[in-house]
């Protein structure tokens, strides 16, 4: 079992603290407030929580949690601390980092005194580069040590919801942790072992950012949802209903699927359908504030795609893909087709590579380049020939994933610019000539 110290006992701090003791780990609870503190040594909770009363006096009772503001005893008697205090927007909206500087420079002061191995998990909400650039460069001046070497630094999002904290601490949906070194990320796996969820280990910038793409992600489907229900109530519908209705589907509309970054939405339904979903909105005279905000931001990704391509200076370019999606000749509002028009009426020459497009030209369907009405000469920009493409090329983009085209297309990352809108390979990042459109 650990010795852990958790510094703020705020909402997360005394939840966890109280969790941690449960689970037989001794913890120590630390903070500035003497009501707080004096409420936890009376087996006592300084919040209102569910469950959270009887769980603190079980443990305060059994000797496993006690509370103190003095930072030296706590780091001395314990092997690793959690930072648990507040993160409040400052006044230009980033986040504030002022109480959590404060306790790495208390916590830094401690360090300096002892000799044994210590770890500083951060719990806070801090956004990614947080620990790096100001928790660690805090902990070092003051401790004059070196951080990863000489203490372990690790940081540790909570997913915690009021009200059901105690039930989310024990089902959680989500662990993710970042460590600089092997003792911190021992003992994080160590705490969270035996839960039913899968640990995810990554690096500490990683799990700064996922802390917030959660919290945002909620935020946005809130916002969602009360769009589509005041754009319901306005066409005299339930919106409540509709929204029941569309998440009882757990195949398409609550899955991952569309959830990897990548390239602009498009085909024959969601731009039309967007679209018609804001007219209808602004008809009714209810703001679709997210809709227009999902069409211009779809606009971007093209222009950042298109940005990619012109920052190669390339003036022929071989794109792997055309229509909407791999699998499809369908061209209706490709995004591909779209970037494709952009280039050539730059100047830019454009070959393209698509074993569904070319197919159905080849068989001379009545349909082939359906929906096609962007690109100039789509027919004679086809062809069957991947290697000849990128040996006349000055830059490849790949736009839709054919698996037989992914070792000629990494090959080719080696002497000429390759630009990946879809992810040919989930292992490779951007570096060198190769270029990836959100990694």
């Amino acid at each position: 079992m650990a010795r852990i110290s958790v510094f703020g006992i705020g909402y997360v701090g005394v939840v966890s603290a109280a969790c941690l003791a449960r689970d037989g780990h001794d913890v120590i609870a630390v903070d500035v407030d003497p009501g707080k503190i004096d409420a936890i040594n009376a087996g006592l909770s300084p919040i209102v929580e569910n469950g959270l009363d009887p769980l603190i006096a079980e443990v305060v009772k059994a000797g496993r949690l006690v509370a103190t503001d003095d930072v030296q005893h706590a780091i001395d008697n314990t092997d690793a601390s959690f930072i648990a205090v507040g993160t409040p927007s400052a006044p230009d909206g980033s986040v504030g980092l002022k109480y959590v500087e404060i306790v790495c420079r208390n916590i830094g002061r401690a360090l300096a005194k002892k000799d044994g191995y210590h770890a500083v998990v951060i719990r806070s909400t801090i956004v990614p580069g947080s620990t790096e650039g100001t928790c660690i460069p805090v902990l070092e001046a003051e401790s004059g040590k070196t951080a990863g070497k000489d203490f372990g630094v690790g940081y540790y999002p909570e997913f915690l919801r009021e009200s059901t904290a105690i039930e989310d601490y024990y089902d959680p949906g989500l662990i993710v942790f970042g460590a600089l070194d092997q003792g911190t990320a021992d003992i994080l796996t160590e705490i969270n072992q035996g839960l039913p969820c899968e640990i995810k280990v990554v690096d500490v910038r990683t799990a700064e950012m996922v802390k917030y793409t959660s919290n945002t992600w909620r935020a946005v489907k809130v916002t969602f949802a009360n769009e589509i229900g005041n754009i319901a109530k306005a066409s005299g519908l339930d919106g409540q209903t509709v929204m029941e209705i569309l998440c009882s589907d757990t195949k398409v509309n609550i899955s991952s699927y569309f959830m990897r970054p990548g390239f602009a939405f498009g085909g024959s339904c969601l731009p039309k359908d967007v679209r018609a979903l804001r007219h209808l909105a602004e008809t009714q005279g209810t703001p679709a504030h997210l809709l227009n905000a999902v069409l211009e931001a779809n606009e971007a990704q093209i222009r950042r795609a298109e940005e990619m391509v012109e920052r190669t200076g390339a003036k022929k370019v071989g794109f792997v893909g055309i229509s909407f999606k791999p699998g499809t000749d369908d061209l209706r509002e490709s995004p591909l087709a779209e970037l494709a028009a952009r280039l050539i009426k730059s100047g830019v020459q454009v070959d393209i590579y698509d074993p569904y497009v070319h197919e159905a030209y080849a068989n001379e369907n009545s349909t082939a380049g359906r929906g096609n009405d962007v690109i100039p000469d789509l027919k004679d920009r086809m062809t069957p020939d991947l290697d000849a493409m990128i040996n006349d090329a000055g830059a490849i983009l790949v736009g839709n994933f054919y698996r037989d085209t992914v070792a000629t297309l990494e090959a080719a990352a080696k002497d000429r610019p390759v630009l990946d809108l879809t992810r040919m390979n989930r292992d490779k990042v951007s570096d060198g000539t190769y270029e990836g459109i959100c990694w």
